[in-house]
C-alpha cells in the first residue's frame, strides 16, 4: 500500500486510491472502507465530501474513508460499475457490501454504517 496517496489534510482516514492502489488496499483492508467516487467538478461531490470526512473522523479508526477521482481513473470507476458521481461504495472484509447514490443525507450514510457493523436494523 505504499503507492497510496494519503490526503494532504491532517486526517489520516482519508486514502487516495488509483487502479493500481485500489487492489492491494481493498484486499488488505481491515473495518470498513466508504470509498467515494467523485470529481471535482462535481457540485454534489464537493458537498458530500465533509460529511464523508466527519463521519470517518468520528468513527476513530472504525471506518476509513478512500477516494477515487473518476476523471483521473476512469478505468477504476468503469469497472465498479460506476454510472452516476457521487457514488459510495461501502466494503466489508474486503467486498461491496452496500452502496449510495447520490449527497445523500448523513442520516442515511449512518444508517447504512450502522448494518455493516452490526449496530442497525435494515429499512
Amino acid at each position: 500500500m505504499s503507492d497510496q496517496q494519503e490526503s494532504g489534510s491532517a486526517d489520516s482516514t482519508v486514502v487516495h486510491l488509483t487502479e493500481q492502489t485500489f487492489d492491494e488496499a481493498v484486499a488488505t483492508a481491515s473495518g470498513i472502507w466508504m470509498v467515494d467516487f467523485w470529481a471535482p467538478w462535481c457540485r454534489p461531490c464537493v458537498a458530500l465530501a465533509p460529511v464523508l470526512e466527519e463521519i470517518a473522523r468520528a468513527s476513530q479508526g472504525g471506518v476509513t474513508l478512500a477516494k477515487v477521482n473518476v476523471d483521473e481513473q476512469p478505468t477504476l470507476a468503469a469497472r465498479h460499475g460506476i454510472r452516476s458521481i457521487p457514488t459510495v461504495l461501502f466494503m466489508k472484509d474486503g467486498k461491496v457490501a452496500n452502496q449510495v447514490v447520490g449527497a445523500v443525507p448523513k442520516a442515511q450514510i449512518e444508517a447504512k454504517l450502522a448494518i455493516l457493523v452490526g449496530t442497525g436494523v435494515a429499512p
